[in-house]
């Protein structure tokens, strides 16, 4: 059974960092992409930061490049995400998830992802 399971967020200052994390197991992460994605209150979910399977490209949305850094450890089968310099408007859930299928590029869209997370929630004081 493939499960993802993110840590790390909380209540944190605007100019802050944070670091999350996405524990898998079920699989090996060694060969598949995995992505961050969050959610607003409000809003949709949307793209955040992508990895390929071996960890040599990645993805990030403009609105979080050069403060954002999506990095993954193969022998810990986790993936991290760490933020700096954040904002409110970075305050979201944020939700962790990988390709099944093996050898794929780094990934911007939802469809491309097969198993999920359950969230961590990040929020941005001002």
């Amino acid at each position: 059974q493939v499960q993802l399971v993110e840590s790390g967020g909380g209540l944190v200052q605007a100019g802050g960092s944070l670091r999350l994390s996405c524990a898998t197991s079920g699989l090996s992460i060694g060969s598949r992409a995995m992505g961050w994605f969050r959610q607003a209150p409000g809003k949709e979910r949307e793209f955040v930061a992508a990895i390929n399977w071996s960890g040599s490209s990645t993805l990030y949305a403009d609105s979080v490049k050069g403060r954002f850094t999506i990095s993954k450890d193969n022998a810990k089968n986790t993936v991290y995400l760490q933020m700096n310099s954040l904002k409110p408007e970075d305050a979201a859930i944020y939700y962790c998830a990988v390709d099944l299928a093996m050898w794929q590029p780094a990934d911007t869209r939802m469809e491309e992802y097969d198993y999920w997370g359950q969230g961590t929630q990040v929020i941005v004081s001002s």
